[in-house]
């Protein structure tokens, strides 16, 4: 069997064909490898993405429930607490009530006793006044005879009204102190009761 002569290509002539192939084969071939490369790529990027946002909710998730949990048992704490100052406060207005009933009790006492000191006075005065009603009759009656014991005794008289006037205008001012002080007490215990419902404790 005879050989077949070897058949040489000129330089030109491989180099044609070796573009011609690359051109026509090998770079669509390439283009369509890059290409679902790159599909695949991204789409395993976008997979990478949800599973991180996924873990990252998940994160989030377990952050809030915690910070839940921990709100719920301070406000748990936190309502124990405002119930306790509630219940020390109610027993402290209670106590308050109590001592107030007891004032109260002792002002109507206070009451008693200058009403009982009232009608005791204006006995007294009414007596003194029968009194001086007598003694002016028996004035009149003497009168001729002892006109110099009467201008004397005109002259006690008139002393001893400005005397009991003078008691008078000074129990009345005493009176009238004692009402203002009570007014005045009542009044400061009022602001006293006000200001304790407000002040926390």
């Amino acid at each position: 069997m005879e050989a077949m002569p070897k058949q040489s290509l000129p330089q030109e002539e491989i180099e044609r064909i070796a573009t011609y192939i690359i051109e026509t084969r090998l770079a669509p071939a390439i283009e369509e490898f890059v290409r679902k490369n790159e599909t695949r790529i991204r789409e395993l990027s976008i997979i990478e993405r949800v599973i991180r946002v996924e873990e990252e909710l998940k994160a989030l998730r377990e952050i809030e429930s915690a910070r839940f949990d921990a709100t719920e048992k301070r406000l748990e704490a936190l309502q124990r607490e405002m119930n306790a100052r509630f219940e020390a406060t109610e027993k402290r207005f209670e106590a308050m009530d109590k001592r107030f009933e007891a004032m109260d009790k002792r002002f109507e006492a206070m009451d008693k006793r200058f009403e009982a000191l009232q009608r005791e006075m204006a006995a007294r005065f009414e007596a003194t006044e029968k009194r001086f009603e007598a003694i002016d009759k028996r004035f009149e009656a003497m009168d001729k005879r002892f006109e110099s014991l009467q201008r004397e005794m005109d002259r006690r008289f008139e002393a001893l009204q400005r005397e009991i006037a003078a008691r008078f205008e000074a129990v009345d001012k005493k009176f009238s102190i004692l009402q203002w002080s009570i007014g005045i007490g009542f009044s400061v215990l009022t602001i006293l009761l006000t200001l304790f419902r407000f002040i926390p404790k």
